[in-house]
């Protein structure tokens, strides 16, 4: 069976006898050489904590999750000291399981680079996103427009701008 998301899988649910889709929690990450690492739940959430608070269709939420480069750094995406050269160039593709996507440039995630504070949520005031949202979402706080916050995030892959 051919899927357009292979490494992520889609199991359907019968809930009071209505058909559901339920995303894995697992994230495939992509590397530059087209390494590919997948993530399960228990390792994303084994990572170090960040707690933001954002401003969301005018309500502010509080959100948890892990800063995005944490879990790039744990999928062996170079970032630090090893950021340089044509590296600089490189961007990460964020894939939605809906077909959505955008990019953000390598050194946006980086703290030799910036102090934004991109961030892959799983709670959002105190409680697991819902089908809507999750399991994961990409979450920007100092961002004016939330294009970039990604629902439903099913794979990073960093990409070679030429």
């Amino acid at each position: 069976m051919k899927t357009k998301y292979p490494l992520i899988l889609l199991a359907t649910l019968l809930v009071f006898g209505q058909p559901q889709r339920v995303l894995c929690q697992q994230l495939s990450v992509q590397a530059l050489d087209g390494k590919q690492t997948v993530l399960t739940k228990a390792e994303i959430e084994a990572l170090p904590h960040v707690k933001v608070s954002a401003s969301e269709h005018g309500q502010t939420a509080g959100f948890e999750g892990v800063a995005l480069r944490s879990v790039l750094e744990k999928a062996g995406v170079g970032l630090g000291e090893t950021l340089h050269g044509k590296a600089m160039a490189s961007c990460l593709l964020v894939e939605a399981a809906d077909g959505y996507r955008v990019v953000f440039a390598l050194p946006e995630l980086d703290s030799g680079f910036t102090d934004k504070q991109i961030t892959l949520v799983f709670l959002k005031d105190g409680k697991p996103l819902d089908q809507k949202e999750g399991p994961y979402r990409i979450v920007v706080p100092d961002e004016k427009r939330m294009a970039r916050w990604v629902r439903q995030v099913t794979a990073l892959k960093i990409v070679d701008v030429k």
